[in-house]
């Protein structure tokens, strides 16, 4: 059974900082794409990042360049997402996600309906 499970969100004042992990089981995630994405209220479900199964190549959303990194260790089948300087409109719930389809992404960036394995979210709220 493939399991994506997310840890570490939780309530956390505007500049602060959280680690976000995900620990993935049932299949070896190594040859996949691996993302983060949100999902706000009312709104729909955007990638934040994203890296490649080698940790080459990383993507992230315009809103997190220079805040947000991912990481991933293949060993451990684990991705996580390192988020410092959190806004209020960071506030969501993130989602990790696994692409079988592919390692990489287009000039587009990375395409939702890719990514087959989801986890459950963690909510992350930001008070200003």
């Amino acid at each position: 059974q493939v399991q994506l499970v997310e840890s570490g969100g939780g309530l956390v004042q505007a500049g602060g900082s959280l680690r976000l992990s995900c620990a993935a089981s049932g299949r070896s995630f190594g040859s996949d794409a691996m993302g983060w994405f949100r999902q706000a209220t009312g709104k729909e479900r955007e990638c934040v990042a994203a890296i490649t199964w080698s940790g080459g190549s990383t993507y992230y959303v315009d809103s997190a360049k220079g805040r947000f990194t991912i990481s991933r260790d293949n060993a451990k089948n684990t991705v996580y997402l390192q988020m410092n300087g959190l806004k209020p409109e960071d506030t969501a719930v993130y989602y990790c996600a696994a692409n079988p389809i592919r390692s990489d992404w287009g000039p587009g960036g990375p395409l939702i309906y890719e990514y087959r394995y989801w986890g459950q979210g963690t909510p992350v709220t930001v008070s200003s």
